[in-house]
């Protein structure tokens, strides 16, 4: 085992999720209160648009009256690319902050890009972890390693549109008046789990190197492993979809199980954080169970606490699992199989994977309903 405790794959990057932008003399020349004849930037705009190729989200925090601004990004055509902007007179460090919040990702994977270096030094100074980059630097950001991910996937490219889903997702959520169940049940989700294909382990190893909130172990993989990994005998190798009445989520999972003649060990399970209040982690522990009760064997967990992933103990302790031994950072936790749950009822459920390739559908929603038309 390798200095990740995973594979022998490289060390997790520090990756950028999210690019920051200033807008005046940043995004564009000028400067919009005083005059709205302002022009973006050429290179400024070819940045945009090739780091959002790659999965590279971008939002704004600028010191501006935000209709003004926005009516001028949107005559650009270059509204639809920032997600969560903050356009006001806040702090930036405080709408980065907020940003960060608003698109559920760790402030460390944040870059922020001004032309002003006070801007930038406070930021930095009240959110070191943030990267900031002066303006001056923007046609060199697309060949700058942090900005460079491994592999450019199709969820990568449709990350951004994938994102304003979850965001429309936040609003009928917002103004929904049931309770929270019924709302899920509204969204008529669809989740999946199969075995990975050869087409997945581009996603699979970037699941692995972005995702560290609702990640078991932190382990990482390379390519290459995942690909044995897929084709071994000793090891399930899993991935995970989801779409509902707002479109596809993507591949926002994935686990690797390794089995032995008399026990299973889950090494590494992991979530997309925007699925996070959706339960479907529970659906593929349940998977795991039946599987391991149907091949006779014990299931057993490894679990590597961070600083950020306690939620992901929290599950395995939701779905009765007991601790066994904590050993060089590793706790060893161990599943009751005498009772299994059913999956929640307010998601179709299809399975291929495991031992027994047969696929199970439950608690299919009606494809005709008003909702789905409305969609």
């Amino acid at each position: 085992m390798s200095s990740n405790a995973g594979g022998t794959g490289p060390p997790r990057p520090r990756t950028v999720k999210c690019l920051v932008w200033d807008l005046d003399n940043t995004l564009w020349r000028g400067t919009l209160l005083e005059n709205d004849d302002v022009e973006p930037f050429p290179e400024a705009v070819a940045a945009l648009k090739a780091l959002d190729e790659r999965g590279i989200l971008h939002s704004i925090a600028s010191r501006n009256d935000h209709d003004a601004a926005m009516a001028k990004l949107t005559e650009f055509g270059l509204a639809e690319y920032f997600l969560a902007p903050r356009i006001g007179w806040e702090p930036k460090s405080a709408s980065v902050k907020g940003i960060a919040a608003d698109l559920n990702i760790g402030i460390d994977s944040l870059a922020f890009l001004d032309d002003q270096p006070f801007e930038r030094e406070e930021v930095a100074f009240a959110l070191p972890e943030v990267a900031c980059f002066d303006a001056r630097q923007v046609a060199d950001l697309a060949g700058m390693d942090a900005f460079i991910p491994r592999f450019v996937t199709d969820d990568s490219r449709a990350r951004r549109q994938m994102y304003r889903a979850d965001q429309e997702r936040k609003v009928a959520e917002a103004d929904f008046t049931g309770v929270q169940e019924a709302f899920l049940e509204s969204l008529r989700m669809r989740f999946s789990i199969l075995p990975a294909a050869e087409d997945d382990l581009q996603r699979a190893e970037e699941l692995t190197l972005r995702t560290n909130q609702l990640n078991t172990t932190g382990y990482t993989y390379s390519y290459a492993e995942l690909d044995a990994f897929r084709t071994s005998d000793d090891h399930l190798l899993l991935a995970s979809t989801l779409e509902d009445r707002y479109g596809p989520y993507g591949t926002i999972g994935l686990t690797l199980v390794e089995k032995g003649e008399r026990e299973w060990v889950i090494k590494l399970l992991l979530m997309s954080c925007r699925v996070m209040a959706r339960g479907v982690g529970t659906i593929v522990i349940n998977h795991l169970k039946r599987s391991a009760a149907a091949a006779g064997v014990r299931l057993l967990a490894e679990f590597v606490p961070t600083d950020r992933n306690r939620m992901m103990f929290v599950s395995y302790k939701f779905n009765r699992f007991s601790e066994l031994s904590r050993r060089d950072g590793v706790v060893l936790l161990e599943a009751d199989l005498s009772a299994i749950p059913a999956d929640p009822a307010y998601v179709a459920v299809t399975v291929s994977a495991g031992p027994d390739p047969a696929t199970a559908i439950s608690g299919t929603p009606d494809s005709d309903s008003p909702e789905e038309k409305d969609r």
